[in-house]
Parts: C-alpha cells; structure tokens; sequence
C-alpha cells in the first residue's frame, strides 16, 4: 500500500486568477526577508535563501511577491539568479515607487520618470520581457496619483506590465 503525504501545499489553499488571467494558489511567497538586516544588503547566508526560494516551488507557490526596494535590488536578482528559467505557471509581482537612500528609509517616488526606470531595472534584474503584476509601492505626496498611474498604464500599453497593481 503507498504511503500517503500529510504534507500540506499551497494548492491547499486554493486558487485564484488575478486579473482573470493569472491562476495563483492562494498562498503566495514574500520575497522582502531575502536581503539583510532592516532589508539593506544582501542576507549573510544566501545559499539558505535560495533553498528557501527553491522549497517555496516545490511546496506549490506559484506567486513570488517582491519589489525593487528590497535590498535594494538584491531580492529580485535573488530571484533570478535562482529560479531562472522561470516554470511556467510561476508568477511575479513585484513593486516600484520606493527608493532607498539608506536603511531604514523608504522615500516614496512617484515621479513617471523613475517608475519607468524602476519597472525597467526590475524587467532586466528580474530577466523577463514583461512584468505579470507591477505595483505601485507608495503614493507620492508630491506628485499627482493620476501621473503615477499614467505612466504605469503607459508602460502596461507598451507589454511591460501584464496587470497593474496598486
């Protein structure tokens, strides 16, 4: 007779379609603890966040949260460096809107200008043609919502973005 595994997945949880179009199990993975201390640098043993990385797919997540703040940019070249190529049915979302001038600080920018940049730098760091959701981090006290999210539809209308996400 098999065994069977009392070993819980993230199927588990069910499932459902961001966007209509992308099926997610509701339990997803969030990548910001993948970096160092008060999430600035790299994580001191990256071997581990990479099998963490790695069990996260074997255990069913098939939805990796992240955003180019975390490290900065140490999360989402973590990502990479570890799972690429992607499988199929993993999707990525990741953030932008945030800068990091130091630890401990998260500015908001919500200028059009450095979210273009920052969805492109995650587009190269996180090695794909398009983004699945893009989210904007953090409204921008100091510029008008309206032209955040203009330049996010924008980079959506050129295949950048698939889903926006707010």
């Amino acid at each position: 007779m098999a065994e069977q595994s009392t070993q819980a997945t993230a199927a588990a949880a069910g499932r459902i379609a961001i966007g209509g179009d992308l099926p997610v199990n509701r339990m997803g993975f969030g990548a910001m603890r993948l970096t160092g201390q008060g999430v600035w640098g790299e994580h001191p043993d990256r071997a581990e966040c990479q099998r963490v990385l790695r069990r996260a797919l074997e255990l069913g997540i098939n939805l990796i949260d992240t955003a180019d703040s975390y490290g900065p940019e140490v999360s989402e070249r973590l990502i990479a460096e570890t799972l690429y190529p992607y499988p199929d049915d993993l999707v990525i979302a990741t953030k932008g809107g945030l800068v990091r001038p130091g630890p401990g600080q998260w500015v908001p920018n919500g200028r059009p200008d450095h979210l273009r940049q920052a969805c492109e730098g995650s587009l190269k760091r996180l090695r794909v043609d398009e983004i699945d959701v893009y989210q904007f981090h953090r409204p921008d006290p100091k510029v008008p919502f309206e032209e955040s999210i203009g330049a996010l539809v924008q980079l959506k209308d050129e295949g950048k973005i698939r889903h926006i996400g707010l």
